[in-house]
């Protein structure tokens, strides 16, 4: 277990490693706002690597030093960028969550209004019972909307359970979902009605579709907990269309390194964002703030960090420009 250390003992120690302190007095404060620790995700890209010998392929170690030359400054224009990145991108998950849980309600409720209760309306991957658990995906998904619906302080859930009771109605349980619950549901709905949503953003192919949900719910669930999304290796992968249905995915073709960060999810965003809200700004306030990346370049950290190597301008221009004039 680490010691506990001060405000001052932890600036002690960057200015030990190497760190350039300006201001002492602003530096404690973003010490003491901040956090060592979470600031400490910041610092990693500012440390110095060297070459581990006889190695199969090429690696380096991290070294606690710092590369000569950075400041504090640096790494907390770094952490407000990407605390900037984070509150634009929940601008757009918003967006995407309220209009896929509409989507949703609008394709299942036309089967039935408790659609979501039926188990034949779904895929068999979905309600097929699992071995370990002797459950299904779908029966642990109406558990936790269950435990949604339960714990919900609404007035308009309060009101419908006292007046007409449980269950409630797709279009009425859909406002208490969460991301997670939503791309979960989506994800065991049958393919004919994936791809009825899907091609409401363009996308042909529903199940593609689905990786995307579950990207987004990745993603969101990273905002949420205001963890590191500039240059963060993205769990949950989206899968992409081919170049012929979709222009833009060329871009992140045979790159391994841009298909596995945040860049490609902003191009997803974007991309449901055109069909979403044609005239909203999104595009362009995203544009606007990877063109304020923080001026660390001569320390080799740029916007290919997180996945946005030369031309990703380009590419948002056009997923923006296609049919939306």
């Amino acid at each position: 277990m680490k010691p506990w250390k001060s405000i001052q003992d932890q600036l002690d120690l960057l200015k030990s490693r190497g760190m350039l302190i300006t201001d002492e007095a602003l530096a404690m404060q973003h010490l003491s706002r901040i956090g060592y620790y979470r600031l400490s995700g910041y610092y990693y890209a500012f440390r110095k690597r060297v070459p581990v010998p006889n190695m199969p392929k090429p690696t380096k170690k991290v070294l606690d030093e710092f590369i000569p030359d950075v400041s504090l400054k640096d790494v907390v224009d770094l952490y407000v960028f990407d605390k900037r990145l984070r509150l634009l991108v929940v601008d757009a998950l918003e967006r995407i969550e309220i209009a896929m849980r509409s989507n949703i309600a609008h394709v299942l409720g036309e089967y039935d209004a408790v659609a979501y209760l039926n188990p034949l309306l779904f895929h068999n991957t979905f309600t097929d019972l699992q071995k370990r658990t002797g459950l299904s995906k779908h029966h642990e998904w109406l558990g936790k909307q269950a435990r949604l619906i339960s714990s919900s302080k609404e007035e308009f859930m309060v009101h419908h359970k006292e007046k007409y009771g449980l269950p409630v109605p797709i279009w009425v349980a859909v406002e208490v979902w969460d991301f997670g619950a939503m791309s979960h549901l989506f994800d065991g709905m049958k393919e004919a009605d994936q791809d009825k949503v899907s091609k409401l953003y363009g996308i042909e192919n529903g199940r593609i579709f689905a990786t995307w949900l579950r990207s987004l719910n990745y993603l969101r669930n990273v905002c949420a907990h205001h963890g590191r999304l500039w240059n963060r290796n993205i769990v949950e992968i989206p899968k992409l269309p081919p170049k012929a249905a979709i222009p833009w995915v060329g871009f992140f073709e045979n790159d391994n390194h841009a298909s596995t960060r945040v860049f490609v999810l902003l191009c997803v965003c974007t991309q449901l964002l055109n069909k979403l809200c044609p005239q909203s700004k999104w595009s362009e306030r995203l544009i606007e703030l990877l063109n304020d990346f923080p001026d660390i370049q001569k320390f080799s950290l740029n916007l290919s960090g997180m996945g946005a190597k030369k031309g990703w301008e380009e590419v948002l221009n056009e997923i923006w420009k296609t049919k939306n004039p």
